[in-house]
């Protein structure tokens, strides 16, 4: 290629001294040797060689051959089509090195046909690397089918062993769902029996620690009778009491507010007009406040205990609140009496009336569902 580029310079330099006219009578174009209808006479005029046949086959031929090469060998079949081509544009302009032109086309078109023999050969051996790869290819696609179809039987058998799972799970939690229904009811009836069982008991809160050093128990509470309701002393008699004791039992010297004192009455009656009593007046002792109320277990006083705010804010309101037994709040409004299980019915009720809702304002605690009673 840089012998001919050196001719093609030298053509140039030829031509530059040739006359126009001299120059229009030996210009011949490459196309009339290209051309397949290109005249004898166009030929012989400048007694110029004929060129074979063959050769503008073979240059037809490479070029469909050069076209299904692979990218990097198109791309120099390209570069080299180009430069024939450019070269044909500058035979064109330049007469007097078409010669030399035609015989370097020459060369290059043998060197091309060697160029594309070797192309044929490295394009068999891409067919046969491709049919290699093709039935490799296809081995692959056999086998992931074949692993697809495993994979759907096996998410089929998971699917299935998922549905027999959901199934267990529904009846499990219906179980689940009766043992808890079974769970509260005896959780309920326990509460009862216990609160049966205290309902001989009652409870003095606010008793000063330091009485219980100079007189027993038994004694103050008759005592508190004797102070706040002699009446009964005078109808009963003494006051028997089975039981008597602080709870905890254990004295915690953290604590600021003195112990609870349960007391367990032999005379139900008797504990009963104590109770009445209480609520109608407050107790004192000694100059002391002491109120009395009626014991209960431990669930049921913390259910009682989440009404602490409400009914506060509600007896503020004059609505004459009243906790009834296990731990259902009443109220009186507009005339009648509504009974509320526990603090979310009765924040639900509020909030359905926005002018009580406006006057309570209180966010109620959170407490466990208190279930009906017989």
């Amino acid at each position: 290629m840089r012998g001919t580029r050196a001719q093609t310079n030298t053509g140039r330099k030829e031509g530059v001294n040739l006359n126009k006219q001299q120059k229009q009578k030996k210009e011949t174009t490459i196309d009339s040797y290209y051309s397949p209808n290109g005249t004898e006479g166009e030929r012989s005029a400048n007694d110029k060689p004929e060129i074979p046949a063959n050769w503008i086959q073979a240059v037809e031929e490479l070029k469909t051959q050069l076209r299904e090469a692979e990218d990097n060998w198109e791309k120099n079949l390209k570069i080299k089509i180009s430069h024939l081509e450019t070269e044909a544009l500058e035979l064109k302009q330049e007469n007097s090195v078409l010669k030399a032109k035609i015989i370097q086309l020459e060369n290059e078109a043998k060197e091309m046909k060697d160029e594309a023999k070797e192309m044929k050969d490295e394009i068999k051996r891409m067919k046969d690397n491709l049919q290699r790869n093709s039935d490799q290819k296809e081995k692959d696609d056999q086998k992931a089918k074949d692993e697809i179809q495993s994979l759907r039987t096996r998410v089929k058998q998971l699917e299935s062993s998922d549905l027999t799972r959901q199934q267990d799970t529904i009846r499990q939690n219906k179980k689940n769902e009766k043992i808890e229904e079974n769970v509260k009811h005896l959780i309920h009836k326990t509460d009862d029996l216990e609160n049966r069982s205290r309902r001989d008991n009652l409870r003095i809160i606010g008793l000063p620690e330091d009485h219980d050093k100079r007189k027993s128990l038994d004694i103050i509470l008759e005592e508190i009778i004797q102070e706040n309701c002699p009446e009964i002393l005078e109808q009963e008699g003494k006051v028997e009491i089975e039981r008597i004791h602080r709870s905890p039992p254990v004295f915690n010297p953290q604590l600021t507010t003195p112990r609870n004192v349960i007391a367990k009455f032999k005379n139900n009656q008797i504990k009963e007009q104590v109770l009445q009593a209480a609520k109608k007046k407050p107790f004192r002792y000694h100059g002391n406040m002491v109120r009395i109320t009626q014991d209960l277990s431990a669930s049921t006083l913390k259910d009682q205990k989440a009404w602490n705010m409400i009914f506060r804010k509600a007896r503020e309101l004059g609505l004459q609140p009243r906790i009834k037994y296990p731990s259902k709040l009443t109220i009186f409004l507009q005339g009648k009496v509504w009974s509320f299980n526990t603090t979310e019915e009765f924040q639900a009720f509020i909030n359905k009336r926005p002018d009580l809702n406006r006057k309570f304002e209180v966010q109620p605690q959170n407490s466990r569902e208190s279930s009906k009673g017989n």
